[in-house]
């Protein structure tokens, strides 16, 4: 069974994959995005301390443009791994989201040392003696209880909150609830397998290291323990294929919000690429219309733009 669990692993893998670039090719396809224009934006070296940009200087368009990417990364980063938006938003919501998503930082980082310790088995089998080896298998095991700990304490956390906080009756879906069930019943699952079958997470690492070799697994289990192991391996494999299918991608959502709406401050400058897709967009149709836009799927918009407005 938990050859199978494997090749189930492999195709769930390769979803996840094909199913990530396609959200970042359609995302960054989609139509020029209106801008937020608020500042500060994080990549305005020396400016965006104060809230300042590079408007401020005589001729701007007559100079190149610096950006910083440390800067981006002193916002991106925090507001990643801790969700200081949310925290300064919504500290109740925080307090259920914070352990579910770092929990699944943790979870990842876990499965990133046990196949760093596969290859290095593979490759550099001496390179786990002693301190070092002793050093990389602590990590992954704290880890691995932590992430997946706290990611059963999140998604329980948050399915509660959303359950019975009215405030998110409005916003929450059928699918909301769905998924953060997957993510309980998943991430139960692991955590008992992990206590009762694998405390140590020997076996874990040997199945990580077949993964990433492409070999058989040498397990000597039982069948009822070949069976845990299986469905535990197959449950976090849907798991991880499921995500880019759904909402849940908004990994991949965050770059282009803050990339592609609120940190674009690129100038519309004659002859330049942001010219060119602006006047390619203008001339999309409008298939809707209103009381101020008379569209219908007869007008582009820079019909629209450039006509006058009836009383």
């Amino acid at each position: 069974m938990v050859l199978i669990a494997l090749y189930i692993a492999y195709f769930c893998v390769c979803v996840f994959l094909v199913a990530s670039v396609a959200r970042v090719i359609w995302w960054a396809r989609m139509p020029l995005h209106v801008r937020w224009e608020l500042y500060p934006v994080a990549h305005e070296p020396g400016r965006a301390h104060y809230g300042g940009s590079y408007l401020e200087e005589s001729d701007w368009w007559k100079k190149p443009r610096r950006t910083s990417l440390y800067g981006e990364l002193k916002v991106m980063v925090p507001e990643i791994l801790l969700l200081l938006g949310l925290k300064e938003h919504n500290p109740r919501l925080w307090l259920r989201s914070f352990p579910f998503h770092f929990g699944i930082y943790l979870a990842i980082g876990c499965c990133v040392l046990m196949a760093g310790n596969g290859v290095l088995m593979q490759v550099f089998p001496s390179s786990l003696e002693g301190v070092a080896g002793a050093l990389l298998y602590y990590a992954i095991v704290a880890l691995g209880y932590a992430g997946v700990g706290l990611g059963l304490l999140g998604a329980l956390g948050l399915l509660h909150i959303r359950a019975t906080d009215p405030a998110l009756k409005d916003i929450t879906s059928g699918s909301d609830i769905f998924n953060l069930l997957f993510f309980v019943v998943t991430f139960a699952v692991v955590l008992f397998y992990m206590i009762v079958v694998d405390r140590d997470l020997a076996r874990s690492m040997a199945l990580m290291q077949s993964l990433i070799t492409f070999s058989q697994p040498d397990l000597s289990i039982t069948i009822l323990d070949d069976a845990m192991c299986a469905g535990a391996v197959i449950l976090v494999s849907l798991l991880v294929a499921y995500i880019p299918l759904t909402h849940m991608s908004h990994y991949i959502a965050k770059y282009f919000a803050y990339h592609a709406i609120r940190w674009n401050d690129a100038p519309n400058l004659r002859g330049g690429i942001q010219e060119a897709v602006i006047n390619k967009q203008l001339n999309y149709p409008v298939s809707w219309s209103g009381p101020h836009i008379q569209g219908g799927g007869r007008k582009t918009w820079a019909d629209l733009s450039t006509e006058e407005m009836k009383k």
